[in-house]
């Protein structure tokens, strides 16, 4: 049985360069959709699953590091391998990408043989992790998934304790939508964004006490409360204690 032709998707925003790659590419045997931006090549993904992801880094309307933190928040593109194409082959830029995540890049200029090789390279690597779909190692997977969504959405608060953190704030960041923060906080932590924001405050004040913190006017401040009153009513709902009294379970318990 003849194999169906891998489908890629193209993001580059130079017209010549992305109809000369474009070409090549399905000279290569590969079905080739081309599209001149981040916002462009997003919108077809949202009806469409290419095998392999080719984007340009710097691109108007949505870079490509703009579209691949956007769709790394979902989960239906996690097995579709990301190569950044690229004019900046600083050693800062290589870094960024990778610490994004990306999978591989390719400076420009470069031959389509280099290309065509990765693009081989990683499908044949996609194709050995989908044989395992059925094994429990892919379990694992979606849980990892689930929790670096809930890493991220943590380490927002923690960084910006101090401060008022909404969830137009967390959608902003995080590329996500609102409505899909709070399905996913409903759905695996049982609770509103707002609980599940106050419950992340509350965890760093009883993680701020263990340090040795043991003033409860500055537990309030550190932590993002707006009054010391507040706080305590919300520390004893959640830990069932209130704060000067954990303190002292905690000082006696030394």
């Amino acid at each position: 049985m003849k194999k169906n032709k891998a489908e890629l998707l193209l993001v580059e925003d130079d017209i010549s360069l992305g109809q000369t790659i474009s070409e090549l590419l399905i000279v290569n045997n590969y079905n080739v959709k081309w599209c001149q931006n981040g916002l462009e090549a997003f919108n077809y993904l949202e009806n469409n699953l290419p095998d392999i992801i080719v984007c340009d880094l710097m691109m108007p309307i949505m870079s490509g590091e703009e579209l691949f933190l956007k769709i790394r928040n979902f989960r239906k593109f996690d097995q579709i391998p990301f190569l950044i194409i690229t004019a900046d082959v600083t050693f800062e830029s290589k870094i960024k990408q990778l610490q994004n995540g990306v999978n591989d890049f390719i400076n420009k200029p470069f031959k389509i043989q280099e290309l065509v090789l990765k693009i081989q390279n990683f499908l044949q690597y996609k194709e050995s992790i989908i044989k395992q779909v059925q094994n429990p190692v892919s379990k694992i997977q979606v849980k990892s998934r689930k929790n670096d969504f809930f890493d991220k959405i943590d380490d927002i608060v923690i960084r910006n304790i101090k401060t008022d953190v909404t969830i137009e704030k967390l959608a902003s960041e995080i590329f996500v939508s609102k409505s899909t923060i709070d399905k996913k906080i409903r759905k695996f932590k049982q609770v509103n964004v707002s609980t599940y924001i106050r419950e992340i405050r509350l965890n760093y004040a009883i993680k701020l006490i263990e340090s040795g913190e043991v003033n409860v006017d500055t537990l309030a401040i550190e932590c993002g409360f707006n009054s010391t009153s507040y706080f305590s009513v919300c520390f004893k709902n959640y830990s069932g204690l209130s704060p000067k009294k954990y303190i002292n379970q905690k000082i006696q318990g030394k």
